[in-house]
């Protein structure tokens, strides 16, 4: 059971984040583009909602999921995992923030965009609190087992006679 329960956080962050990846897609090939020979590119929060999804499903989740399983000891650090989970959770939040802002700046709203907007906020706001949860999480087992050292278990005991 207890190792269910980060195993379910993962599994929802990547369907979350697979949700995302259309939403921020879609939303960046609405708003870039070409008109009467002026080029424009899509506003900055629209793109890094784009960014994040990906740094989420490729490095974190890819990291966080398989190297535990695949990777020697060396590379699997806890602090790694403590850092990966620490930093998505930071660009979910500064992500769903900045498109809410940006969101939030415009009077008018044309068709099913500002739907796939709000949209994108509401699983971003959702992928910001289970990459908080899972930050909590390995802050936790990090705390627990930080003492504990291959090298100290395998060191043998000595007696002083």
């Amino acid at each position: 059971m207890h190792d269910l329960i980060p195993l379910v956080l993962r599994a929802l962050q990547l369907l979350f984040a697979i949700i995302l990846l259309g939403m921020a897609g879609w939303l960046v090939s609405i708003t870039s583009g070409s008109y009467l020979g002026y080029n424009y590119n899509s506003p900055s929060p629209i793109s890094f909602m784009l960014f994040t999804t990906i740094w989420t499903i490729f490095p974190a989740l890819t990291y966080l999921v398989l190297a535990p399983r695949f990777l020697p000891l060396s590379a699997n650090n806890k602090i790694i995992h403590l850092a990966m989970d620490a930093i998505t959770a930071l660009f979910w939040f500064a992500g769903f923030i900045a498109l809410a802002a940006w969101y939030g700046d415009h009077d008018y709203c044309l068709g099913s965009f500002c739907g796939v907007v709000v949209a994108t906020c509401v699983f971003g706001a959702f992928e910001w609190l289970l990459f908080t949860a899972t930050t909590v999480l390995s802050a936790l087992d990090w705390n627990r087992t930080r003492g504990n050292s291959s090298a100290a278990k395998t060191a043998p005991e000595t007696t002083v006679v």
